[in-house]
């Protein structure tokens, strides 16, 4: 087989789906590798020419059909939401460089339209140490042409009117290439809609990362075409612009219709791409120190203008105000908020009430008042990250069961522990031992009286610090599953965080595995630092790690991750990574 004639291949993603992918391997075989992501509504075979003309014969080259396309399982042109092509796109990576033997800091993903904005969410969300990617006509915003567009979808998406929205883009559009042009419309492959809640969410998406793009360290080429009909080339630039990317260029092909790969002189963009591809690999791979984000960088400005008070006449401070005064009084006749109020929003008790997600309160008004409470974005994200949490602990057990080595749980800021002795009671595994540490007495014995309600034996209670070094290091019996769970995301200093990684990597062998979990985003951050409360009484203000921050702090403690899982909105992450 030359290099230029692909095999056909499938993998399986995290749900059972699988998803159909060519691959053009070289011999001998190579240790690099291109990933291509394509258009909305194409397919694998489209990228075809591209890879006879950029002429990179040393590398790899993987190609997927995005599920709901080509030959890949799924309904046309669906997903539950936009998240799940950034998921696939995880589990599509790991699956390449399992079965080649190809590390990820050896890739390039390439993405063109909508492809290009799952890359950029996958990037983002995921921070793959990849070593660089190339974002052609990302479709960040896709212009829609009829007016208050997204308000009338949203509508018919609530009401169950519209369901699929039907593709305005036309050939002709896309390419000044009569022979593309014809291609694509002969092509039975090529789907002409996309469901409205995709549609929705890729906007959805698309708002978060304009917003925090800063948080993309990785080498970006972006390629965008002068004669755009289907994307916005502002938000385009507006992206590139906040990316925090230490190596980035972009070019522009005045010219050129969206479809830049598949232009009549798409020479000139594949040569751009392939210079970029050799310049970055003949660089040595650069990572800024991420260990040290909390004294500079663009989160550590976040926090501290939140940490600022806002003048006095500030439309937002009276607006804050008066949110924070409605909370005290009458909002604290809900049960949720007069427990924040009492314990603070981020302690372990109020979380424990977020998992219970019963809505209580003084009257059948303060019942209300919490219901509304409990589903805030917000906590909906923590009941998911609490559902991925208790999934990777399952996960996670069955792979130390897998190998033969004693399972010994420990969590270090356990608070009631209700996420973790829910787990234990479902696997009733015998010989299962588990140890729960937390600052807070009244804490542990509340997770004491569920273990006991559970009937749940081999289980451990300690009151310490998740911080001490020395006390995580001397931990006995030896973790062989070390749980941190809502913790680190509460404490703005990595030197902290370092040193309870590095006491957990004192205690454990080679083999074990590291639960961890992050908060790289959220839609309410001013309004927590302005209007509630932490632990002790104080401002809850916090300091965001974006993933890569979080996973440079995990790697420097002598972790590798392998697993990742987040919610649909990018606020809570669940990882595993394992102890070389």
């Amino acid at each position: 087989m030359s290099a230029l004639e692909p095999s056909e291949q499938y993998f399986e993603t995290c749900d059972g789906t699988k998803l159909f992918y060519r691959a053009w391997i070289p011999e001998p075989r190579p240790d690099r590798a291109l990933i291509l992501f394509h258009r909305g509504h194409e397919h694998s075979g489209r990228w075809q020419d591209f890879i006879e003309h950029i002429g990179l014969h040393d590398f790899g080259i993987f190609a997927w059909d995005a599920r709901g396309n080509g030959n890949s399982e799924g309904p046309r042109d669906y997903a539950d939401y936009f998240g799940v092509y950034a998921k696939d796109a995880e589990a599509f990576v790991r699956h390449v460089s399992a079965q080649n033997d190809i590390p990820l800091e050896n890739m390039v993903a390439v993405g063109q339209s909508v492809g290009a904005a799952v890359v950029s969410a996958w990037v983002h969300d995921y921070a793959p140490p990849i070593r660089g990617m190339v974002l052609a006509v990302p479709a960040l915003r896709i212009r829609l042409y009829m007016p208050l567009a997204i308000p009338l979808l949203r509508l018919g998406l609530a009401t169950k009117l519209v369901a699929t929205v039907p593709s305005y883009v036309k050939a002709r559009v896309l390419t000044h290439d009569p022979d593309e042009i014809a291609a694509i419309d002969s092509d039975p492959q090529i789907t002409h809609a996309i469901s409205n809640n995709v549609l929705l969410d890729l906007h959805d998406t698309a708002t978060r990362l304009l917003d925090d793009a800063g948080a993309i360290q990785t080498p970006a080429l972006m390629l965008l075409a002068g004669r755009d009909w289907v994307v916005k080339k502002s938000a385009c630039r507006r992206f590139y612009d906040r990316l925090g990317s230490w190596h980035k260029a972009i070019v522009e092909y005045p010219d050129f219709y969206h479809g830049v790969y598949h232009e009549r002189d798409r020479h000139l963009p594949i040569a751009r791409t392939r210079e970029f591809v050799l310049e970055i690999f003949d660089k040595s791979p650069h990572r800024p120190d991420l260990t040290e984000a909390h004294k500079r960088g663009y989160t550590r400005e976040e926090y501290d203008k939140l940490s600022l008070p806002l003048p006095c006449c500030s439309p937002k401070r009276i607006l804050y105000g008066t949110l924070k005064t409605l909370m005290r009084w009458p909002g604290a006749m809900s049960d949720g908020i007069r427990l924040g109020w009492e314990s603070g929003f981020n302690s372990g008790r109020t979380l424990d009430y977020i998992y219970e997600n019963r809505a209580g309160g003084q009257n059948a008004f303060g019942r209300l008042v919490d219901r509304v409470y409990l589903d805030g974005i917000g906590w909906r994200g923590i009941r998911i990250r609490g559902k991925n949490m208790e999934s990777l602990i399952r996960e996670t057990v069955e792979r130390l069961n897998e190998a033969s080595i004693p399972v010994h749980i420990v969590d270090i800021a356990a608070g009631a522990g209700r996420y973790l002795l829910q787990t234990l009671s479902q696997l009733g595994r015998a010989g299962l031992s588990a140890h729960l540490r937390d600052m807070e007495p009244k804490n542990l014995a509340q997770a004491e009286k569920l273990a006991q309600e559970l009937g749940l034996s081999g289980i451990t209670f300690e009151s310490a610090n998740a911080f001490d070094r020395e006390s995580l290091a001397k931990l006995s019996p030896q973790p062989s599953l070390a749980i941190v769970s809502g913790l680190y995301e509460l404490f703005p200093d990595n030197e902290m965080i370092l040193d309870s990684l590095r006491g957990l990597s004192d205690a454990m062998a080679p083999g074990s595995f590291l639960i961890y979990t992050n908060q790289p985003w959220h839609p309410q951050l001013e309004l927590i630092a302005r209007v509630l409360c932490d632990w002790d009484g104080r401002p809850w203000i916090m300091r965001r790690r974006t993933q890569a921050e979080m996973d440079a702090l995990v790697s420097a403690a002598g972790f590798t991750k392998t697993r990742m899982e987040i919610d649909r909105w990018g606020i809570f992450t669940v990882s595993v990574a394992r102890k070389a």
